[in-house]
Formats: structure tokens, C-alpha cells, sequence
């Protein structure tokens, strides 16, 4: 079969947009259920990144069918998926993407909730706790989600712009949010990878209708799950949170000056706590908390 005959979704997720294909149709399948709210690209089909699931080898397609992926920033050094995981796999692919290759603004590996037009951005590092309490702040009343994998920091003003992805839960913030959110908001079950069982969680339709909207930064929050931790907070210096924010940022340091001042200025703006916490109510009040002390 011909490349450019193989099933395909092009989509757009805020200022980003991306071209997905491979010759397995059940994993496009899987795609375009996932992104089903999701707009195209553009009338036109002109996209910003493209990347596919292929075969990892010819024969691979027929028998034992697993696959590799193709982009324009290309992993190193991975394994190939079993097709179950294709999917996954063009996930992964996007946010490379994303991490390597985008320049419009600061990415930091971070996700961030809004409520009117003030945001919140929740850092920390993989299993933190942040994605658990995004996805608690998405189907809470009053809260838009703006993003999970990344946020992207305005270069010339203290903004946050939304890149609303489907939420990936893992492990055991899959059952919580199983409790409080739509059933038929939930991608399939993912299981065998590298990060043990993996759902995704698609955002409430009216964020993805509005992530052409940008929202001002009023909190950030390190979130720190630790089982049966009491809850507790303290605020984070201004230097403290500027070198856990650099850290997070797959391009602040490439984009020079910029970069710098656009994390700085964000920093300005608004303060930051970090918070430890050992249950989804605790973050929540803690959370809560913290965000009528800012915007009150």
C-alpha cells in the first residue's frame, strides 16, 4: 500500500497542529475516537508536524505486527510497540514534536487549569501528582483545562495559551477520576507500558472549544502526593520556582533571552507554593486554599 494512501487524522490542539498516519487502521481508529472533538488542521490541510506509526519492518506488518515511529524529530534508541499501543505510540510522537521541535512559546512539562480568565500552573516531576490534579480541576465546576503534557508560556505577556490534550492517567488516578468523570469521556485501557496502566482522559468539550483562548498566570503549584501525608504548604522563592520552572522546559534555554524573560515575567506575576498532600480531597483544598488567597 501506498504511504499516502494509509488511514490519517489531521487535528489541531491549540497553536499546534499535526498530521497522524499509519497502515494499521485500528490505530487511527483509536486516534480519531481519542480526538473526536478535536477540529482538523485547516481547510487548507496544512500542518506543523507530521508523524507516523509504521511497520518496524516489512514483515512486521503481517506477522506479530508491532511498529516504530516516523517523525520530523525522530526518537532514539526506543523499542518497537505492539499495535495494541499505536496509539500511544503517536502520542508519544506528538509530544516529541512539541519538546524538540516547537518555538511559538516557552513549553514547560507542566499542566495548568483556568478558572475565568486567571490560570494555574502545576510543575513537578513524572508521578508528582499534577495530571491527577488537572484532571480532578477539568470536571470541577467553574474550572476550564488548559493542558496536561505541557503549557506554553507567552513570550511577550504573563500568559499561559491552552494545549488541551487528552489527560493520560495512570495507575491509580484512573480509578479516582473513573468516579467523578463522564464514562464516555475515557479512551481505552492501556496496559504493559513502561509506566505500568495508562487511560486517557479527554477534557470537557467546552475546553476544547476554547483553547484559542489564553489565560493570565495567577498560581503556580508543585504538587507532591505522598501517601497518608497531612496536608501542607509553603511558598517557593522566586529563584526556587525559576530553576524548577527552567529545569521543566524542553526549549527556555534555546530560545536565549526570550526564553529567560518569559519564564521571569511569568514568575513576577504570580506566587508559588508547594504543596503536600496525601489524598485527591486534600489537593483539593489545599489547591482551593491557595487560589482564593491569590485572586481574592
Amino acid at each position: 500500500m501506498i504511504a499516502d494512501r494509509w488511514p490519517s487524522r489531521t487535528l489541531r490542539i491549540g497553536p499546534a497542529s499535526f498530521h497522524l498516519r499509519s497502515p494499521f487502521r485500528r490505530v487511527i481508529d483509536d486516534v480519531n475516537a481519542l480526538y473526536r472533538d478535536y477540529p482538523s488542521a485547516t481547510a487548507d490541510g496544512i500542518y506543523d508536524y507530521a508523524v507516523s506509526a509504521v511497520p518496524s519492518s516489512p514483515l512486521r506488518r503481517w506477522i506479530k505486527p508491532n511498529l516504530r515511529l516516523e517523525c520530523d524529530f525522530e526518537p532514539f534508541d526506543t523499542l518497537p510497540l505492539p499495535v495494541d499501543l499505536g496509539m500511544l505510540g503517536l502520542e508519544m510522537g506528538m509530544n516529541l514534536q512539541m519538546a524538540v521541535g516547537y518555538r511559538r512559546h516557552v513549553v514547560v512539562h507542566a499542566a495548568s487549569s483556568a478558572q475565568g480568565g486567571k490560570a494555574a500552573l502545576l510543575i513537578g516531576d513524572s508521578g508528582a501528582g499534577k495530571s491527577t490534579l488537572s484532571a480532578l480541576l477539568a470536571y470541577r465546576e467553574g474550572w476550564r483545562h488548559l493542558g496536561d503534557e505541557f503549557a506554553l508560556l507567552d513570550l511577550h505577556a504573563p500568559l499561559l495559551h491552552p494545549f488541551p490534550r487528552p489527560i493520560s492517567l495512570k495507575n491509580a488516578s484512573i480509578g479516582a477520576m473513573e468516579a467523578c468523570a463522564p464514562a464516555d469521556r475515557f479512551g481505552p485501557v492501556l496496559e504493559g507500558t513502561v509506566k505500568g496502566t495508562i487511560r486517557h482522559l479527554l477534557p470537557p468539550a467546552a475546553a476544547i472549544d476554547a483553547m484559542q483562548t489564553p489565560a493570565e498566570i495567577a498560581l503556580v503549584i508543585a504538587p507532591h502526593f505522598r501517601e497518608n501525608a497531612a496536608p501542607a504548604w509553603r511558598p517557593m522563592t522566586r529563584t526556587e520556582t525559576y530553576v524548577r520552572l527552567a529545569a521543566s522546559s524542553t526549549n527556555q534555554a534555546l530560545m536565549g533571552e526570550a526564553g529567560f524573560e518569559a519564564v521571569w515575567r511569568c514568575l513576577a506575576h504570580a506566587p508559588a507554593f508547594d504543596i503536600m498532600y496525601g489524598s485527591s480531597d486534600d489537593a483539593l483544598d489545599l489547591f482551593e486554599t491557595l487560589w482564593r488567597k491569590v485572586t481574592e
